[in-house]
């Protein structure tokens, strides 16, 4: 799993959500084993059934070592769930056919296989399971075909056998839908910010710590840019909080609208805005901030039928130069943030290299971006 680069904290993905998956299904794979090994010894007179069951739980067996421990050991996904899914419905249904077909007391587990699938895969591999499932039960259920046809009753009989596998696949298709629509729901909500739709802090350190990882392998420079809104405090006193939040959500579509699709942009918090340019030092993202300070200053928003201009104070650093890692470059770049804001704010202040005998061991050079 993940963690943040900040705080050290997991951070759940798929991978992370199937390994549960996986560790379920490893357990219900011995399980399954368990029981037609007890069915094996108490139950089975006839000694040929015992060996084929013998070398089915064989089998599973081998498949569960080699996909859990040896050859797909943490690759969990949901196309390992799939074949995990199928390797199942396979084994419950060749001990089925060896411990009674249709009424061996294996069988009932098909419906196992249906439910896992809801939860796990999407809406179409559901009804295909649900196809497979209801061939493998017909397969079962072949040697009663004479008996099933001959009689009215009979064949009614033998459809309401299957309806349930049919209801079953569609409701677990109906509530897998669901499932996935709340569950990308949900994984949104935890990743972006809820007032400007970018990143929050926690997705920006995740997605900034594998693009640090990138950069230390393959030695591509990033820059960190910092921005803080000039004017929030003024516009919250005189127009109310709501105004503070539409100029909020207004500099967020200026960045999301300024920045390239690989880019990484957040909501620090508050009215500070964090944004990582990745392979691009901060001498190639210069003129690019410069434009988003100058399209913010130039582009007002409306709120309660006024328009509301507002400025940014920015700063930029870049690794290596200015730091071995993200926090140390954030923290750069926004001490250079601070360097704009207290020198006459709507301005870029870039980080420059450490200085001999400066009283902060750094250089600060503002770029002042002149009014249009």
């Amino acid at each position: 799993m993940a963690k943040s680069a900040r705080t050290g904290e997991p951070i759940p993905d798929e991978t992370s959500r199937y390994a549960g998956y996986d560790r379920i299904m490893g357990s219900i794979s011995w399980l399954l084993i368990a029981l037609v090994s007890l069915d094996i010894k108490l139950l089975q007179p006839r000694a040929h059934s015992g060996l084929v069951l013998a070398v089915l739980c064989l089998g599973l067996f081998g498949y569960n070592v080699a996909a859990r421990y040896l050859v797909m050991r943490g690759r969990s996904g949901p196309y390992k769930t799939f074949v995990d899914l199928m390797v199942f419905l396979l084994f419950i249904v060749g001990v089925s056919w060896f411990t009674g077909k249709i009424t061996s007391p294996f069988t009932s587990l098909i419906y196992l296989v249906l439910m896992t699938t809801s939860l796990t895969q999407g809406r179409r591999v559901t009804y295909f399971m649900a196809a497979l499932a209801i061939s493998s039960y017909v397969l079962l259920s072949s040697d009663d075909f004479t008996a099933y046809f001959a009689d009215r009753t009979n064949f009614i009989h033998y459809v309401l056998e299957l309806f349930p596998f049919m209801l079953i696949a569609h409701l677990g298709a109906m509530l897998s839908g669901e499932a996935e629509s709340a569950r990308q729901e949900i994984e949104k909500l935890s990743l972006t910010d809820e007032v400007t739709g970018l990143n929050n802090m926690r997705n920006f350190f995740h997605l900034a710590a594998a693009q640090e990882r990138m950069a230390h392998r393959y030695g591509r420079p990033f820059t960190i840019c910092m921005l803080d809104a000039d004017n929030l405090k003024k516009i919250n006193d005189r127009h109310g909080h709501f105004a503070g939040t539409e100029l909020i959500c207004h500099i967020g579509r200026i960045i999301s609208t300024s920045i390239r699709s690989t880019d990484i942009a957040a909501r620090y918090g508050g009215d500070e805005f964090v944004i990582m340019y990745v392979e691009a030092d901060k001498r190639d993202i210069e003129a690019a901030v410069g434009r988003l300070i100058a399209a913010l200053r130039e582009t007002p928003f409306i709120f309660d039928g006024q328009e509301f201009y507002t400025t940014l104070s920015a700063g930029i650093a870049s690794y290596p130069e200015d730091g071995d890692d993200v926090a140390t470059v954030m923290s750069r770049a926004d001490e250079a943030m601070y360097f704009s804001k207290h020198h006459g704010k709507d301005r870029l202040t870039i980080y420059g290299p450490e200085t001999a005998g400066s009283e902060t061991n750094r250089e600060l050079r503002p770029l002042h971006l002149a009014q249009g």
